[in-house]
């Protein structure tokens, strides 16, 4: 075992703050990597505050990690010493499940080992995240990162791009569909610019605004306000799918209305209590869908996708050092679109 740099928070009321933390000796099948960028994840916050109700102090956050492989060990056949790697929200699951098979990893029916905050099967407690100087992985949950992207810019793609990345993809959208965003934060912008890519008629729908200029600047072919009731009734029953990245409880019912029949609108944001009447959705045949991150084999599918799209989040970079004053304009959607810590400063 090492002790390395890392940053935690000891309580939910406590910022963050230098702590040390070991990590394990690589294994035959392990990749080490030295962290060079991590985006900062609303999640993180959620955990650090115990928001869910489930956390585990110390906690070391950071889930969208970019960074140079230094060390692999003996069995390990796809990586090699200085090429460019990520690790997202998971690194380990049983692999023996039908999810796990299936290459859904995320849905692993033994429980997926999260980046932070999960069972370490190997030393015991819980796990520690990307705002460290490194982390030794198993090489099934490593990722190769496109050399051509600006690399601290795709931190992000390895939380909020495969959260709007899976979703687009399972419901099978493609050039010709009508496609709204609902929301633009970190999730959203990023869901415009992916279904933008993928063809789709894009339409950012927001109840602001002032938001419709940087919406069509990802990529937006259109903006509708959902506040405004006229334009929503001119969209009724026009859209194929509908992603729903909005982070809090809301009506959803709106929504609903403006999908096709045997539409689908999948929440990738929500996860406490929504507002939904049955008889929209009964009436059409509509349906109402969730949808967590995705395998790894979708998200290295979602990285290549990328690199050949020139695709990256919307960031503004830190230092380690002002994290918690970043936290607190995350809370209050100061930022376009995400933060992405320079973990060099860590060393400072």
């Amino acid at each position: 075992m090492k002790n390395i740099n890392a940053y935690a928070a000891k309580s939910n009321d406590a910022e963050l703050e230098p702590f040390d933390i070991e990590r394990r000796e690589i294994l035959a099948d392990d990749v080490k990597i030295e962290i060079d960028y991590c985006g900062v994840c609303h999640s993180d916050i959620h955990q650090v505050r115990n928001d869910w109700g489930n956390s585990k102090y110390p906690v070391v956050p950071g889930h969208e990690i970019i960074g140079r492989v230094t060390e692999v060990g003996k069995d390990v056949k796809n990586y090699k010493k200085g090429d460019l790697v990520g690790v997202g929200c998971m690194v380990d699951s049983c692999q023996e499940c039908q999810s796990c098979k299936d290459d859904l990893e995320q849905y692993c029916e033994n429980g997926m080992t999260a980046t932070y905050n999960g069972k370490d099967k190997h030393l015991g407690g819980h796990t520690f995240g990307g705002y460290s100087e490194m982390i030794v992985v198993k090489e099934k949950f490593v990722l190769k990162v496109p050399e051509n992207l600006d690399t601290k810019a795709v931190a992000p793609l390895l939380c909020a791009g495969i959260t709007t990345w899976s979703p687009l993809r399972q419901w099978n959208v493609k050039k010709g569909n009508k496609v709204g965003v609902v929301g633009l934060g970190g999730l959203g912008h990023m869901g415009v610019k992916f279904a933008s890519a993928l063809g789709a008629h894009t339409v950012m729908i927001t109840t602001s605004p002032g938001k419709a200029e940087d919406a069509k600047k990802l990529g937006a072919d259109e903006v509708l306000i959902s506040k405004d009731e006229d334009e929503m009734k001119k969209h009724q029953g026009t859209f194929d799918f509908i992603l729903n990245t909005v982070p809090v409880g809301h009506d959803t019912n709106p929504y609903i209305g403006l999908l096709k029949r045997d539409a689908t609108m999948a929440l990738v944001g929500a996860i406490d209590e929504i507002d939904i009447h049955g008889g929209g959705l009964i009436m059409g045949r509509k349906r109402l869908a969730g949808s967590l991150i995705g395998g790894i084999k979708e998200t290295q599918e979602m990285l290549d996708f990328c690199g050949e799209h020139d695709i990256v989040s919307d960031i503004e970079m830190i230092d380690i050092q002002n994290i918690n004053e970043a936290y607190d304009r995350v809370v209050n959607s100061d930022v376009k679109y995400r933060f992405v810590i320079d973990m060099k400063s860590l060393k400072n």
